[in-house]
């Protein structure tokens, strides 16, 4: 097979983001841009996903129609409840569709974004320049809500308690209840009363059920032939632009540019190619990884590669200690953006 485009390589990307920049891309996914709450699907076998529909209908209900439009108000009436809606369930059961239907039923502005997202703006334009920007906004929607540092606690309890002054509302999914983030993680017992406060203002609803991905995709991530990554990666792409690196150098890349930014790292790619695929040593890098993981997956950015299954670089003793569901998640989707690469 002829390679009929020449390959980008991702580790000659060095994207930089600034505060504007990073606050126009707090916005759903692009598999999400027509999500809605009557095109989820509640799986019959977990009452529990249909319940969670409910909760974000009920949520929904604090912004009503303008006469004669499609756009949404805020009703001048307080609405009973907490000011936040928690969506705490496994990963690819649906929370992050539910939170992207409610995202598009809340009035502008509104704001939708990974956790890791949000800290980076913090880190971009400061602590009060967030609260500025963010302040006011009918719904800050939080993906995949995370506590891996005693000072992101501190900096999302602060934050969180601002915006609900604000009048802002805040929706969040994790596969962690609130009163547990950070366990197993850093001490958490040192910060209760923080993560306490923070989770006063959700009201928790558990979401059950089965990773979609593997209702139709089982085993493991796809590899292929070594020297036949670049061939079946521009044949995969179509025409669109791909890349092809060694998976060290892309890991050894990974730590020269700020997880924030990998948004931007991927962005236009159709495919990437990996090539010499092997487990990695260290948890940073893993960790590092998931995070790109999680890009690629938000842009539906197709991989081929070769060695190790990708879903397979997480070493056991990763998966025992207290990041095993982020990585759980990333080997889902490894396998989901592998399939059809053979």
């Amino acid at each position: 097979m002829t390679v009929a485009v020449n390959p980008g390589s991702l580790v000659t990307r060095s994207p930089r983001l600034s505060g504007s920049e990073m606050a126009a891309y707090l916005v759903p996914p692009r598999q999400f841009e027509h999500a809605t709450l009557e095109n989820y699907r509640p799986d019959p076998d977990y009452p529990s996903q249909a319940q969670a529909l409910d909760t974000m209908r009920r949520f929904a209900a604090a912004w009503s129609p303008r006469t004669g439009g499609g756009w949404f108000r805020r009703q001048k009436k307080v609405q009973p409840g907490k000011p936040g809606v928690y969506l705490d369930g496994g990963f690819g059961v649906g929370k992050t569709h539910l939170l992207a239907a409610l995202w598009h039923l809340a009035p502008s502005p509104r704001y939708f974004g990974t956790f890791i997202e949000y800290t980076a703006l913090v880190g971009a334009i400061g602590y009060r320049d967030t609260v500025h920007l963010l302040s006011g906004s009918s719904l800050v929607a939080i993906d995949e809500f995370e506590l891996d540092d005693p000072g992101d606690t501190m900096v999302m309890t602060r934050l969180l308690g601002e915006l609900v002054a604000s009048g802002t509302r805040i929706a969040a999914t994790s596969n962690t209840p609130p009163n547990a983030l950070g366990e197993g993680r850093f001490a958490a017992s040192d910060f209760l009363r923080e993560i306490h406060s923070m989770a006063a203002n959700f009201d928790v609803t558990r979401i059950d059920g089965l990773d979609y991905r593997r209702r139709h995709v089982e085993g493991t991530a796809v590899t292929v032939p070594a020297g036949e990554v670049a061939a079946r990666a521009a044949a995969l792409a179509d025409g669109g632009e791909w890349t092809l690196d060694r998976f060290p150098d892309v890991i050894a890349h990974l730590a020269q540019v700020h997880p924030s930014r990998y948004i931007k790292l991927v962005e236009g790619l159709s495919v990437a190619g990996f090539e010499e695929v092997a487990p990695l040593s260290g948890q940073t890098d893993a960790l590092r990884f998931v995070a790109l993981v999680d890009r690629l997956y938000d842009a539906q950015v197709r991989i081929v590669a070769s060695g190790t299954p990708l879903d397979q670089v997480f070493g056991e003793d990763m998966l025992a200690g207290g990041y095993r569901k982020k990585y759980l998640r990333a080997m889902s989707r490894l396998i989901a953006l592998t399939e059809g690469s053979e």
